[in-house]
């Protein structure tokens, strides 16, 4: 049982999903997928452990050895991931339960199940795959259900924000698979624990040129400046719970992609510069354009672009102290991301506006949703002693270690970045949780009204849904003392990979 562990994440909500494709009822569909998604953290929590304590744990499928089939790896790094996640995941989903809009309609309710299954076989499978094939598949996986979601009983501005994620998306793909077609060609394996070693035999221009196509290509996927156009047109359109799990999951399955693929195919032993440069402008250019947004949603979209360089500050450092940070700040802006998006959705479902200079004048939430939005705000903002101040402690610590003006830049960007994201928040405090006191919004033609005000039971869902993802961006804070070890082994593990090769090529030909 062992030894399949880590096919069930993958296996599990594919499974799921084609199950809610029967026309089950509506109660027996949501037990269905809310028990799929609990079994996919059950598995990821399962894979932490044992990637932890005895090393990657790798399935060759069908029983086939690297490189002819397909092989499945939970190392530290994707197990973590994974769990992390997957309880996202569950969370949104109880969201999306109470606020009904995914099952307004019978017919919503038999797409909406199988499409955010079939969403989280793909996150799955690009945490744990193999080889660089199959991680293409995996972002078509997640394209394919996304664009469902994201156009599920659209209107006109929603279809013509999912063209635009689509063919975007689709840009990227066709640079993807035209990648893996360059480097199989120039190797001779799409494996990744045989790419490391066969690439640094190329020539350097052509390996330099293959490490910038796939910086591009994961570029988009991970929403990086200037490559970050699609993501304020898109998220913001789609009902909270959707753009909440994408906020959440799919740019950091691009920056995961982009962690792995760097450090085991293109190893370096000095700062990037590109991707410090990178870094930089993605922190400042999407700061600034939060701050600059009217539209709630808007603005906590530049804030997701903004803070994705944040990640790639680790990255560009390319040592065991700024890998730790980026691992560590990944976990952090999974859960408070969701948390945000949730909230907000909460806030526009009360006053029937997402916009703030209309929020202002209206009816406020209760002292709850105030607090469930003041803590991942401040998190974001780096306030200690809260997740985000421990995964931007342990970045700008890592700068300082460095000592390069190339880190230096970087810790400094990011310290102004931090006050401005603290601006923006507040910016949002003021307008969407401050002035009138709680009561029922006032009703204006032509504005999103939210649905189920009327059921009690709903709300309660949605509350709690909510308060579990900021109950957990404060655990993290807490367990800040072992996650930080664990991120330390994790980036270890990055760096020198001998033991995710050994066990990916293990009883195949080296």
């Amino acid at each position: 049982m062992t030894a399949a562990l880590p096919a069930l994440p993958v296996l599990l909500p594919a499974l799921g999903a084609g199950m809610s494709l029967l026309r089950l009822p509506r109660p027996v569909m949501r037990g269905l997928s809310i028990g799929v998604l609990a079994a996919v953290v059950a598995c990821g929590a399962a894979l932490l452990v044992l990637a932890d304590r005895h090393g990657p744990q790798a399935l060759h499928v069908g029983g086939w050895p690297a490189p002819l089939g397909i092989t499945l790896v939970a190392d530290r790094l994707s197990s973590l991931l994974l769990t992390v996640s997957a309880l996202v995941a569950l969370a949104v989903l109880l969201f999306a339960i109470g606020q009904g809009t995914a099952e307004e309609r019978r017919s919503s309710a038999v797409v909406f199940h199988p499409a955010y299954l079939v969403l989280v076989t793909g996150v799955s499978l690009a945490y744990l795959t193999g080889d660089l094939f199959n991680l293409f598949v995996a972002f078509e996986v997640v394209l394919a259900a996304s664009y469902v979601l994201i156009t599920l009983d659209a209107d006109e501005n929603r279809t013509r924000a999912g063209m635009t994620y689509t063919i975007v998306s689709l840009t990227s793909s066709l640079l993807f698979l035209s990648l893996v077609a360059l480097v199989y060609a120039a190797t001779g394996t799409v494996t990744l624990a045989q790419l490391g070693p066969r690439l640094a035999e190329l020539p350097d221009g052509l390996r330099s040129a293959l490490a910038l196509l796939l910086l591009s290509v994961l570029g988009i996927k991970a929403a990086i400046v200037p490559l970050h156009f699609w993501l304020p047109d898109s998220y913001p359109t789609a009902p909270a719970p959707i753009t909440a799990v994408f906020a959440a999951l799919l740019t950091k399955v691009g920056v995961y992609a982009l962690l792995r693929t760097q450090t085991l195919l293109f190893p370096r032993t000095d700062v990037w510069i590109l991707l410090a440069c990178a870094a930089v402008i993605t922190m400042i250019v999407g700061i600034l354009g939060a701050l600059a947004q009217d539209d709630l949603n808007r603005l906590l979209s530049f804030t997701l672009v903004s803070h994705i360089g944040f990640m790639l500050f680790g990255i560009a450092l390319f040592d065991v102290q700024g890998l730790t940070g980026t691992i560590l700040y990944v976990v952090h802006h999974i859960v408070v991301q969701a948390a945000l998006f949730l909230v907000a959705g909460l806030a526009v479902r009360r006053t029937g506006t997402a916009a703030l200079h209309r929020m202002a004048t209206r009816p406020k939430p209760g002292p709850l949703v105030v607090t469930l939005f003041v803590v991942p705000a401040l998190s974001l903002s780096g306030i200690p002693p809260l997740s985000g101040f421990v995964a931007k402690l342990a970045l700008l610590r890592a700068g300082v270690a460095q000592g390069t003006p190339a880190a230096y830049a970087l810790a400094g960007t990011a310290l102004l970045t931090s006050l401005l994201t603290l601006s923006a928040m507040t910016r949002v405090w003021m307008a969407a949780f401050m002035g009138r006191p709680p009561g029922r919004p006032e009703e204006h033609p032509g504005e999103p009204s939210g649905t189920g005000r009327d059921r009690p039971s709903g709300t309660r869902l949605m509350l709690a849904a909510a308060a579990g993802m900021t109950t957990t961006g404060v655990a993290v804070a807490v367990c800040a003392g072992p996650l930080a070890g664990l991120g330390e082994r994790a980036a270890e593990d990055l760096l020198h990979p001998r033991e995710y090769r050994s066990a990916v090529l293990e009883g195949s030909q080296r």
